[in-house]
């Protein structure tokens, strides 16, 4: 049986279609390494802030972090969060709010372990350890700059 030019041309554009939307997804995300120090204190309203370092194909980004705190929120402590940067295009694409509730105390040292997502898709997966006397019941806003 015989195709004909048109026919087979066609059938090889949908077949490169297809192959392009299967691997769009694969093309667009990427991801990376974060780490990060964050310093957070206050008396119900409370403030953070740090800097760390976002390793995006092999090269380092130096970040600024800083956020706000509301609720039952007592103490001090610092954190030390490491972790993966997922569903990013740039590494830019890690600036961005970040939002959380939670709860929790920490009295000398403590573990963590979150995952944040900014209005950009970016996904950060973070464990950390935390150092300090804190007890907490709030929400946060994290906010993380590529300097």
């Amino acid at each position: 049986m015989r195709l004909s030019r048109g026919f087979r041309a066609a059938l090889m554009a949908l077949i490169v279609a297809f192959a392009a939307a299967a691997l769009a997804p694969a093309v667009r995300a990427d991801g990376g390494g974060i780490s990060f120090r964050v310093l957070k204190g206050g008396w119900v309203i409370g403030a953070s802030g740090g800097d760390g370092v976002l390793i995006f194909h092999g090269r380092r980004y130096p970040l600024a972090i800083g956020g706000i705190s509301a609720g039952f929120l007592f103490g001090a402590s610092e954190t030390f969060f490491r972790g993966t940067v997922s569903n990013i295009r740039s590494p830019y694409d890690v600036s961005g709010i970040y939002g959380a509730g939670g709860a929790g105390a920490a009295i000398g040292a403590g573990a963590q372990a979150i995952v944040l997502t900014n209005e950009k898709g970016a996904v950060l997966s973070l464990t950390g350890r935390q150092i300090g006397l804190q007890i907490n019941a709030d929400l946060s806003g994290l906010s993380i700059s590529v300097r």
